[in-house]
């Protein structure tokens, strides 16, 4: 007979190791981070921001996966780092464009170590690496 609340046991969880992973990889970032003077959602914004150079805020956050509640006041941090310009679109007033600045751009200089920086850090081999993002991309539903 089986336990009818097995299901409920933590190690049952596909949800738990994610979120425990996710928490001890955001950690691990921490020290290169603070040496950029940025938290870990800032540190994603930059990249996108580096990649993209302009975009509007839904954009944004739908590369991020984040929403306006959490990207507003982000942005407004990164504003006063003078890393972003953030301005109401000329077209449609509804709309807020992102822009890097030069400051902003320039600190990709000093971030580009951190992504080798952290493969140090990860305790997997380049196969499983690319395993597990495919994975975790597929569970996005962005496959």
């Amino acid at each position: 007979m089986t336990d009818k609340y097995s299901a409920l046991k933590l190690e049952k969880q596909l949800c738990f190791p994610l979120y425990a992973c996710s928490k001890e990889v955001v950690r691990r970032y921490k020290p290169f981070l603070d040496k950029l003077d940025l938290t870990y959602t800032q540190y994603i914004t930059m990249m996108v921001m580096w990649d993209k150079k302009t975009i509007n805020v839904k954009d944004l956050g739908d590369c991020l996966f984040l929403d306006s509640g959490t990207l507003t006041p982000l942005l407004k941090k990164l504003e006063a780092k003078g890393y972003i310009t953030r301005e109401r679109s000329k077209t449609d007033e509804r709309n807020l464009i992102v822009s890097i600045t030069e400051k902003g751009d320039a600190l990709k200089d000093d971030a580009v170590e951190v992504p080798m920086q952290m493969i140090k850090c990860v305790n997997l081999t380049p196969e499983e690496s690319k395993t597990l993002y495919t994975l975790l991309y597929k569970l996005l539903g962005e496959e």
